[in-house]
């Protein structure tokens, strides 16, 4: 290895590009959400791609345009959204590990498909732990900030894992059509119509401009409500289906808060909250139950 420590210099960030693991789990009770990747399986993937452990910390970077340097030889790779990767002036693959020779520079272009990517460096990115991870949570405000042009990250030293030898990882690259994904009805269900959870399963709702970590706003005809009471705050967990007074379902993401007060008439399954997590403002959206609907209602 050559070059100064082992670190990271942060050219451009792009849209938004912050650190990422798997989260802080078990702290829901104290009002701390989980956090971590939005999109987990891209995260470990990109992961096992340089030899690191599945949960190391990584950079998810939206809608591309990172610009880093490595201050060393560093190996990288990048999973989830595909994007064009430059090194040193010469393009490069994604899903696949890289060397980064010290001093270069490895930029991200533009995803054709999908909207986040996911860039671990061997040894993993080192920055503070805040609550034993150190993952960014916007909503929350914990861990460290989004990263801006002159951060430095303190990459670890390397595994004992080996760097996997590969051209190209088989992975399903996110898609640019409609997306499907399957959930469960909820815990306030009863609180819509049977035509409100008929609608739900053939509506295509679309992605809007107003998402992020939090949640994705999703537009449609409005679900109607068979109840106008107010609900009291009680918990919610990543992939809920929020619907609040407009009627237009919110889907929550890896930063929703740990409590919420508008019924939740469905719930993705865990597997499938990555999928969702990789839409794009204006891309369709098909939920699927997969078990029975409510009986129709008086």
């Amino acid at each position: 290895m050559t070059g100064g420590p082992r670190e990271l210099e942060v050219i451009r960030p792009g849209p938004l590009a912050t650190v990422q693991d798997l989260g802080r789990p078990g702290w829901a009770a104290l009002g701390v959400g989980r956090s971590g990747a939005a999109d987990r399986s891209a995260l470990r993937l990109a992961n096992r791609l340089v030899g690191n452990p599945e949960d190391a910390a990584a950079v998810e970077v939206t809608f591309g345009g990172l610009a880093v340097r490595a201050a060393t030889d560093l190996v990288l790779a990048v999973a989830g959204a595909a994007v064009r990767l430059q090194v040193a002036g010469r393009s490069r693959s994604s899903h696949v590990p890289v060397l980064v020779p010290a001093g270069a520079e490895a930029v991200l272009g533009t995803p054709a498909s999908g909207l986040r990517s996911y860039v671990a460096v061997r040894g993993g990115l080192m920055v503070e732990p805040v609550l034993g991870s150190r993952s960014c949570d916007i909503l929350a405000g914990l861990g460290p900030p989004p990263l801006r042009e002159g951060d430095r990250l303190p990459v670890g030293p390397p595994p004992s894992a080996p760097v996997p030898v590969v051209d190209v990882a088989a992975a399903t690259a996110p898609s640019g059509d409609d997306v499907e994904v399957r959930a469960v009805l909820g815990p306030r269900a009863d609180w819509f119509s049977a035509a409100a959870v008929a609608a739900l399963t053939t509506t295509r709702w679309v992605a809007s401009a107003d998402s992020d970590r939090v949640g994705v706003r999703l537009e449609g005809a409005p679900l109607e409500r068979t109840r106008t009471d107010e609900l009291p705050s009680e918990g919610m967990v990543a992939g809920a289906l929020q619907v609040p007074p407009s009627g237009q379902p919110v889907l929550l993401l890896a930063d929703a808060p740990t409590t919420g007060g508008y019924p939740v008439v469905a719930v993705l399954l865990a597997a499938d909250v990555d999928r969702a997590a990789q839409l794009r403002p204006g891309q369709g959206l098909r939920i699927r139950l997969v078990q029975s609907p409510l009986p129709a209602t008086a």
